[in-house]
């Protein structure tokens, strides 16, 4: 009998089993039940582009389980696991630290490190979940590229105009995006450009978030 195909959220299951174990180790233990899939994370079109992955609390959805979302413009099966790490961590607290305290103490013990809005793997994680991607075999998706279809211009010609990829409504000019402070509500708009460059920060010192 021919074995079933495996699909991209058989893919990613079976890698929260595998580290189950070590969030045990950190105190921080995952919930029995999480769903886990392939998708954009709800926001803008613009912000969709930077988003990697985003964790939905238990609040969210009728059957009371974190619902994860892994960005498709994702490929490499090492960095969607730690990836994976990062919004496990949130699944972990149901979503209640953002990326402070228990949140930020959990991702440094498992070997997260850099900003923690936009962590990446340390060089020793990063060759651990090389040898679990290796484990679990090959990550089964094409990697989405819808935001980047459009070949860029020679010197000297205007930019051509972007075919539509979708049926959804056709992308809108630049649009300005709304960021607010965690700790004290403090609001700010900018671009999906500035985004890019890295997020800024409150007057309080607090790096601002998606609103």
């Amino acid at each position: 009998m021919t074995a079933p195909t495996q699909t991209r959220e058989m893919w990613l299951h079976k890698a929260i089993e595998a580290l189950r174990p070590r969030f045990e180790e950190v105190g921080m233990p995952l919930p029995e039940k999480i769903h886990v899939s392939v998708g954009f994370g709800g926001a803008a079109r613009a912000e969709n582009k930077f988003i990697l992955a985003v964790c939905w609390a238990t609040e969210a959805s009728a059957d009371k389980a974190n619902h994860i979302f892994i960005s498709p413009v994702l490929d490499d099966t090492a960095r969607i696991l730690d990836v994976l790490i990062h919004e496990l961590i949130h699944a972990a607290d149901n979503c209640k630290s953002g990326h402070k305290g228990p949140f930020a103490e959990a991702a440094t013990r498992l070997g997260l490190t850099g900003k923690m809005t936009a962590t990446v793997a340390s060089v020793e994680l990063a060759a651990e979940m090389i040898t679990l991607a290796e484990t679990l075999g090959d990550y089964p998706h094409g990697k989405f590229t819808a935001f980047d279809h459009a070949p860029a211009p020679k010197p000297g010609e205007e930019p051509a105009p972007k075919p539509k990829v979708s049926s959804g409504p056709s992308a809108q000019g630049t649009r300005m995006l709304k960021l607010v402070c965690p700790e004290d509500g403090y609001t700010v708009r900018t671009t999906a450009k500035w985004l890019a460059v890295g997020y800024p920060s409150c007057p309080c010192g607090a790096e601002l978030i998606n609103g």
